[in-house]
């Protein structure tokens, strides 16, 4: 089966889409053509100049990385640094290198998500869902056609609520129109006032999905033009946003519960903050920096707040009221690869997906 990096991509972006990665990012595809044929996919944590020659040693022309190796531009191109060096090597070799990095973040079954199945955490939740990241659609449509028409919307991405699907509001109501002489009404006459009975349905959507949700809605109305309101509303995505909490199946005593942290994530040393808790039961997360997620924690009543890359002076934000495990930003996301290669491998079933065996991680404990 000849398999194209797009065909990748798409499936992808389907579940992270690049519109929701964060402003500073660099997500998507940094070297290499969407049309390239792919002989074999390596997916890894960090996408380095080792990276790449795993790459050549097993055949594969395609890395998916987390951590986008660009993440600002680049203005020479020259091998003065490990970045230009990866990407001067990735295209001597005809390797295309792809980073799904804060958009997998945000996914609601992305990054987080995997840590919570390590940790063994009960109803996972966004901690930070994301505000002014919905619209909401209205439109109106004859009923002969309106199911046609909420159905595509549904499948574009709209209509969803926290756990709920496929999400809509109805009412009903009559819309009037003059076909004007160069219209092609698909109901009525040119030149004749027409009064239909119509639905006005109502839909919230993500705002990085409203284009693909538009041509989906156009494409199935019978309506030459679609008559439609966006409005956007300050709704909070439960879908979409940054680290995660839960709960427990039951409380684990708190060196208990931080020795298991340790073994799961392969973790050289923990920083903590005093052990203000007794023992653990509510537990907040998120894969990488997330020191900026603290007060979510906190306000959200969290026994512990697991991440990376917490500073000095952060620590004391704890102020007792919760504990603050740092595990190391390599640590947290590790995992990353396995996951990206589950979600694969139940897409494209008959295709060679690879681990790698390179460790990235630039820290080391003595």
């Amino acid at each position: 089966m000849e398999l194209k990096v797009k065909d990748i991509t798409t499936f992808l972006e389907g579940l992270a889409p690049l519109g929701s990665q964060e402003s500073y990012d660099n997500s998507g595809l940094i070297v290499g053509s969407h049309d390239m044929e792919v002989t074999r996919v390596l997916l890894s944590l960090d996408c380095i100049e080792d990276t790449v020659e795993e790459a050549i040693k097993i055949g594969a022309n395609f890395i998916i990385a987390h951590h986008p190796i660009v993440f600002s531009g680049l203005k020479q191109l020259n091998g003065k640094n490990y970045v230009e060096r990866t990407v001067i090597k990735a295209i001597k070799n005809d390797i295309a290198i792809y980073a799904i990095h804060t958009n997998l973040d945000n996914y609601k079954l992305g990054v987080n998500y995997e840590i919570a199945q390590r940790i063994g955490i009960s109803n996972p939740r966004i901690l930070a869902p994301k505000k002014n990241a919905l619209k909401k659609l209205i439109f109106f449509c004859p009923e002969s056609h309106s199911e046609k028409v909420v159905k595509a919307i549904f499948k574009a991405g709209g209509g969803n609520i926290g756990e709920y699907a496929d999400c809509s509001f109805e009412s009903y109501g009559k819309g009037t129109f003059l076909p004007g002489e160069n219209s092609n009404p698909s109901q009525g006459k040119i030149g004749k006032r027409e009064k239909v009975e119509e639905k006005r349905i109502e839909i919230l959507i993500p705002i990085h999905k409203e284009n693909q949700i538009l041509k989906a809605m156009k494409a199935t109305h019978p309506y030459e033009e679609v008559a439609h309101d966006i409005y956007p509303i300050t709704n909070k995505n439960q879908d979409e946003g940054s680290g995660m909490i839960g709960e427990l199946d039951k409380p684990i005593e708190t060196k208990a519960f931080l020795k298991h942290l340790k073994t799961t994530f392969n973790c050289g040393v923990i920083r903590h903050t005093e052990l203000v808790k007794k023992e653990i039961s509510t537990v907040a997360f998120c894969g990488g920096a997330g020191s900026f997620l603290l007060n979510h924690a906190k306000n959200q009543q969290a026994d512990i707040y697991i991440t990376g890359d917490f500073k000095y002076h952060e620590f004391f934000d704890a102020e007792r009221a919760i504990i603050i495990a740092d595990i190391g930003h390599f640590e947290s996301e590790q995992y990353t690869p396995h996951l990206i290669l589950a979600i694969l491998k139940k897409n494209f079933i008959n295709f060679a997906f690879h681990l790698s065996k390179v460790n990235t991680n630039p820290i080391n404990y003595f």
